[in-house]
C-alpha cells in the first residue's frame, strides 16, 4: 500500500493552538490564534469522548437544509470554524443519523472530512465536522471553479482517489460517491464527505436492503439492478465523477431518464468522451465502467494513474492546460 494513502493514527488528547489566516466574506483577512478541535475527543467527562457542550457552539450561517435537518457554518469556542449538521426532531431515528458519525470516528485520512465532535445528550442532535469553505465540488465546478484547467481537475481527481483508496484499504464502501458529496476548501483542496450510506464490508460484497434508493446515474449496474455493492461499484461511480469534473458539473447522461440509463447501460452503452477530455482520461473512465466489476481498477491504481497523468507521454495535455 502506498504510504501516502495512510494517515497517522496516533491518538491525541485535549486541545492545541494553531495560527491561521481566514479570508472573510467581506474580503478582510484576520490572523488568529485559535483552538483547533483535536479529532479524537474533546471531552472525557461524558459517556462519549466525542461529546461536547452545545453551549460551546455558535451558529453563524446556514449552508443548506434537507428533509432531515440543516447544515450550518459555526464557531467552536468562538474561535474555530466548524460545520454543524443538525437533525430535525421527529424526522428520522437519531441512531440512524448518528451512524454517519460512528463511521467517521473510525476513518482517519486527510482526504476524508474529519469528525470533530457530537452533541447527543438532548435534541436537536448535532454532528460537528471540519468546515470546507467552498462547499460542494458540484457547486464549485458550476461557479467559482469554471476557470480550472485540466491539470487542476486531474489533481482533484487524484485527491479523491487517494481518499477512496484509504476506504478500500479499510474495507469500507461509500455507495454515494459523486461531486455533490465531495467538499472543497482552499482552491483545489478536496475531501470526501457524506458517509450516510457508507458500510463496512466483511466480504467483498454488500447487499442493500430491499427498497433502498440510490442515485441511478452514478450507480454501477450490478448495484442498481441487484443491490450488489462493493468497492468496485464505488469505482464505477468514480468514473462518473470524472465526467462531472471535466464537464464542470454537467449531469451525467444528459437528456436520458433514469430508466433509459438503466436499460442502455445494461446493454453496453457508455457515455461518449466528453468535449475537451483527453483520450487517456477517457480510457480511465472506460476502465471504471467495465461490465465485469472484477476487471475495474483498484482505487490505489487510479490514484497513481492520476498522480502520474502528466508524464512525458501526456506532455501535450499539460501544455494545453496552461492556456
Amino acid at each position: 500500500m502506498n504510504s501516502k494513502q495512510l494517515t497517522c493514527r496516533k491518538q491525541c488528547r485535549g486541545r492545541r493552538e494553531i495560527c491561521f489566516l481566514t479570508v472573510q466574506g467581506d474580503g478582510m483577512t484576520l490572523s488568529n490564534h485559535v483552538e483547533k478541535p483535536v479529532t479524537e475527543g474533546l471531552s472525557h467527562r461524558t459517556r462519549d469522548q466525542w461529546e461536547i457542550d452545545r453551549s460551546s457552539l455558535k451558529f453563524v450561517r446556514k449552508l443548506g437544509h434537507g428533509q432531515f435537518g440543516e447544515v450550518w457554518e459555526g464557531l467552536w469556542n468562538n474561535t474555530t470554524p466548524v460545520a454543524i449538521k443538525t437533525l430535525k426532531s421527529g424526522t428520522m431515528d437519531p441512531k440512524d443519523f448518528l451512524a454517519e458519525a460512528q463511521i467517521m470516528k473510525k476513518l482517519r485520512h486527510t482526504k476524508l472530512i474529519q469528525l470533530y465532535a457530537v452533541c447527543t445528550l438532548e435534541e436537536p442532535i448535532y454532528i460537528i465536522t471540519e468546515l470546507m469553505k467552498n462547499g460542494s465540488l458540484l457547486e464549485y465546478l458550476q461557479g467559482k471553479g469554471r476557470g480550472l484547467k485540466l491539470q487542476q481537475l486531474i489533481d482533484m481527481a487524484a485527491q479523491i482517489a487517494a481518499g477512496m483508496a484509504y476506504l478500500e484499504s479499510q474495507n469500507y464502501i461509500h455507495r454515494d460517491l459523486a461531486a455533490r458529496n465531495v467538499l472543497v476548501a482552499e482552491p483545489n483542496v478536496v475531501k470526501i464527505a457524506d458517509f450516510g450510506l457508507a458500510r463496512l464490508i466483511k466480504e467483498d460484497e454488500y447487499e442493500a436492503r430491499v427498497g433502498a434508493r440510490f442515485p441511478i446515474k452514478w450507480t454501477a449496474p450490478e448495484a442498481a439492478n441487484y443491490s450488489k455493492f462493493s468497492i468496485k461499484s464505488d469505482v464505477w461511480s468514480f468514473g462518473i465523477l470524472l465526467t462531472e469534473l471535466v464537464t464542470y458539473g454537467r449531469i451525467p447522461y444528459p437528456g436520458m431518464s433514469n430508466a433509459e440509463v438503466l436499460h442502455q447501460v445494461e446493454h453496453g452503452y457508455r457515455m461518449p468522451c466528453p468535449p475537451s477530455c483527453p483520450a487517456p482520461l477517457y480510457d480511465i473512465m472506460l476502465e471504471c465502467w467495465h461490465k465485469d466489476a472484477l476487471k475495474r481498477p483498484t482505487f490505489e491504481t487510479l490514484q497513481w494513474k492520476l498522480e502520474d497523468f502528466f508524464t512525458m507521454e501526456n506532455s501535450e495535455y499539460k501544455e494545453a492546460s496552461a492556456y
